[in-house]
């Protein structure tokens, strides 16, 4: 299947690091794993961190055959790369050990061989790390972004906001805004 590449998405207001997670599916992917109890800007930035503490790029393999210990040291190292550096460090390498096993090292392969939409929601969510709302994202961002749209696409593709919608700075702040309203909505709803 026939994808696009932006030369960036615009999620974390470094060029350097939106930069990586358009041009490499392991760094979009990490960059959602670790999305979860920190801002959004920081988890995307990550993967860039993690490439250059690594001396090379992000490869699901490498990542994979890294004595644990490294990984997390690399995590853990001041910035910490997360808010819970150890487990995200876990977590992370799990990611990438499915990604090796199951797809040859080549975290493209996910969606460039789906041969449907609802096989492209599968094999994202029997990714570690990844549950149903960033699945939701994440084919919204490779229907929207890249292009990917295998048959059945319209299926899966979310009907709400999301950071597939994301095509400049001030689209990620009108996002943002969206999701703090709709947040304390919700939360507003379960104190009645």
């Amino acid at each position: 299947m026939a994808t696009t590449r932006p030369d960036k998405l615009h999620f974390t207001g470094n060029s350097a690091a939106d930069e990586l997670i358009a041009r490499n599916p392991l760094a979009l992917l990490i960059g959602f794993e670790l999305d979860q109890q920190v801002p959004l800007q920081w988890a995307f930035s990550a993967p860039l961190e993690l490439e250059q503490r690594l001396g090379r790029s992000l490869d699901a393999r490498t990542i994979a055959g890294l004595d644990p210990g490294e990984l997390e040291e690399l995590f853990v190292r001041k910035p910490a790369l997360h808010r819970y550096p150890a487990v995200m460090a876990r977590r992370t390498q799990d990611l990438c050990v499915a990604i090796a096993s199951e797809y040859g090292g080549d975290a493209d392969r996910i969606w460039s061989e789906a041969e449907s939409g609802q096989e492209l929601r599968r094999r994202l969510l029997d990714l570690p790390g990844i549950g149903d709302m960033k699945v939701r994202s994440l084919i919204a961002i490779l229907v929207n972004r890249f292009g990917v749209r295998p048959p059945g696409w319209e299926d899966v593709l979310p009907q709400h906001p999301t950071l597939g919608d994301v095509d400049s700075p001030e689209a990620l702040e009108r996002f943002q805004e969206a999701k703090r309203a709709y947040k304390a909505k919700r939360r507003a709803q379960a104190s009645q």
